[in-house]
């Protein structure tokens, strides 16, 4: 059985805790020594050790500084915030409707200057026409039974996309063939997003990549949608909720998994080709 994002989270909770463990154990110190030597109770290393309680960052260096390992701190703080944080509820963040949802990411996409996207399932939010966007909110809006202010958030959006032609931002985008394949909206949204995506393949700041259906899949597999923002962090949503990575060594595996994804895809006219395709099978 899948796990759900807050037993995942959880374990999350509980790696940290294996890990501070094992510098301790590797230090060769007692439970009472590293207390001693971090200047707190036994029974909090006890509860830390646990996942009864989750450490704060200061926390983490002591630990760290009493284990004579100071330079794993960086990726232990990492991982507690993203145990803290790896999951919010779908139905916690859309209480109040979607268009809420979408200003929260504003400053995120306005201080990021590279996003790196893989879909599976979509076109790209930044690369989205306000038709494509609004039957996607739409369809969620019913599913998840959230207040329907979809066109207030379809115009966020679209704001939100204006730093592709603003500043240095970039984006380099890959998505599946399937992608352009599967109709969202009905035949005049999709033959107008098929379009659009044409157009944005002309800008300086897009670089749009399509794995076709014929690509081998030898040094990758199938991944889930995900979003890398910088060299800083990484999204992904499941049905029921948004996960955030923020450890350095996880962000790298996924920046190695989208080099790997890139390799596959082809681009410029090959892309082209594909686009007029699915253009062509609307009719």
């Amino acid at each position: 059985m899948a796990k759900s994002p807050s037993s995942s989270a959880q374990a999350a909770r509980e790696r940290v805790a294996a890990q501070m463990r094992e510098l301790r154990l590797d230090a060769g110190l007692s439970g009472l020594e590293l207390s001693s030597r971090c200047g707190w109770h036994s029974a909090k290393t006890s509860r830390i050790e646990h996942a009864k309680m989750a450490p704060s960052d200061a926390d983490i260096r002591a630990w760290c500084t009493a284990c004579g390992q100071e330079t794993a701190a960086t990726d232990l703080i990492a991982a507690s915030r993203e145990a803290d944080q790896m999951y919010v509820e779908w139905k916690r963040q859309q209480r109040g409707g979607m268009r809420r949802l979408q200003e929260s990411a504003r400053p995120l996409y306005e201080r990021t200057r590279v996003f790196r996207v893989y879909s599976s399932t979509q076109v790209p939010g930044l690369l989205q026409t306000p038709g494509y966007a609004r039957a996607l909110l739409t369809a969620i809006t019913g599913f998840r039974q959230v207040p329907n202010d979809v066109d207030a958030a379809v115009e966020v959006r679209q704001q939100r996309a204006e730093v592709l032609r603003q500043g240095n931002h970039r984006l380099v985008a890959l998505v599946d063939e399937g992608v352009l394949r599967r109709r969202v909206g009905g035949r005049e949204v999709m033959a107008e997003q098929l379009a659009h995506l044409q157009e944005a393949m002309t800008l300086p700041s897009v670089a749009l990549g399509v794995i076709p259906f014929s690509a081998d899949w030898t040094s990758m597999w199938t991944q889930a949608t995900f979003h890398i923002f910088d060299q800083e962090m990484v999204s992904l949503e499941t049905l029921t909720a948004s996960l955030t990575i923020t450890a350095p060594g996880e962000v790298e595996l996924y920046e190695r998994a989208f080099t790997e994804l890139g390799r596959m895809a082809v681009y410029g006219p090959a892309a082209r080709k594909l686009l007029d395709a699915a253009a062509e099978a609307l009719d």
